[in-house]
């Protein structure tokens, strides 16, 4: 008797001891996958922030343009030239802005068009009028 009591005594610890390895093995691979999608949307969002900043960056020198435009109501914008819209930029520019791209690259604002753009023309977003790389609705 005593022999099978002590089987059923066991027999309940083994129930009770922890997680089997097929356990822990499948909670590992849902915090690495749970990891790995935070990973990924976080690059997402660091290239809409940069984006974003791009494009508010123009913002800058489009109100730059159109202070100046407003002040010198004869003057053509394609004669502009960069110490003229220094005085006009929103407080915290101390120049025109250039932002970096997606790559890293540095990129320059051509401020003679208005609305202003990037001098190569980039903006992978693929709208002209979202405010991600360009200037967005005027």
């Amino acid at each position: 008797m005593k022999h099978s009591s002590s089987f059923s005594q066991r027999r309940d610890l083994a129930g009770s001891r922890g997680m089997t390895l097929i356990e822990m093995s499948l909670s590992l691979a849902l915090l690495l996958g749970m990891t790995s999608i935070v990973v990924f949307s976080m690059a997402g969002i660091s290239d809409w922030k940069r984006a974003r900043d791009a494009g508010l960056d123009l913002r800058a020198v489009y109100i730059a343009q159109k202070g100046y435009l407003s002040d010198h109501p004869t003057a053509s914008i394609s004669s502009v030239v960069t110490a003229d819209l220094l005085p006009y930029l929103p407080q915290g520019f101390s120049g025109i802005p250039s932002p970096e791209d997606l790559a890293g690259n540095i990129l320059t604002v051509n401020y003679k068009v208005v609305p202003p753009r990037f001098s190569n023309g980039y903006d992978p977003s693929g709208a002209i009028d979202d405010g991600l790389w360009d200037v967005g609705k005027p």
